[in-house]
């Protein structure tokens, strides 16, 4: 692709190294940013920039956070009796989008993945259970809220044999047919596991 400036293309280049981005995709973008005003652009930039130097890991739960410890850990409001474990911030962001979980989280920051080296040694495990032995600890359930792959149950299973010296309930998120979805267009595990897992109809 030809560019009508080095500037440009060299905007172009590191736009598109952010991912699910495209050069077309990028060169639009930065075309964008070149017709808004001088302000506009250098506000986004600072804030790109502060982001990326101000923006820590909350201390306890390892959640994206501005201080030590994030909004949901010091919320006084959350049950601090049941921890949810997820992979990384985006599932936290999914889960509280439903409002539907009052508790608190533990991010692993990955899970388990032989083929990637991934191991134990590198996810927040040991932070959780640090968390756990704690003499003031009031957990009472953990939920492994972690996605159905074979990475996913991996982590989930390690997690198990962990946690088992703890007197904590350990549940995990139900998994089955999506609301809305036809069972002709569902996989085998899926409706398997949705028929094992079957719930009082009421």
């Amino acid at each position: 692709m030809n560019y009508p400036s080095k500037l440009i293309e060299e905007a172009v280049g590191e736009i598109a190294k952010l991912p699910g981005i495209g050069k077309k995709t990028a060169l639009r973008l930065a075309l964008h940013l070149l017709k808004r005003d001088g302000e506009q652009t250098a506000s986004l930039a600072e804030a790109l920039v502060k982001m990326r130097l101000n923006t820590q890991y909350c201390h306890q739960c390892h959640n994206i956070s501005d201080d030590e410890l994030c909004q949901i850990c010091i919320n006084p409001r959350r049950d601090a009796s049941v921890v949810c474990i997820v992979e990384d911030t985006r599932d936290v962001l999914a889960i509280e989008n439903t409002s539907q979980f009052k508790g608190l989280y533990h991010v692993l920051g990955g899970i388990i993945s032989p083929l990637e080296g991934i191991g134990p040694g590198d996810l927040n495990i040991d932070s959780l259970l640090s968390r756990l032995s704690d003499n003031g600890c009031e957990v009472r359930e953990i939920i492994l809220a972690l996605s159905p792959t074979m990475e996913g149950d991996t982590t989930a299973f390690y997690l198990t044999k962990r946690l088992r010296q703890f007197s904590v309930k350990l549940s995990t998120i139900a998994r089955g047919i999506p609301i809305g979805g036809d069972l002709e267009y569902a996989d085998e595990v899926t409706l398997g596991r949705s028929i094992v897992s079957r719930i009082a109809y009421e």
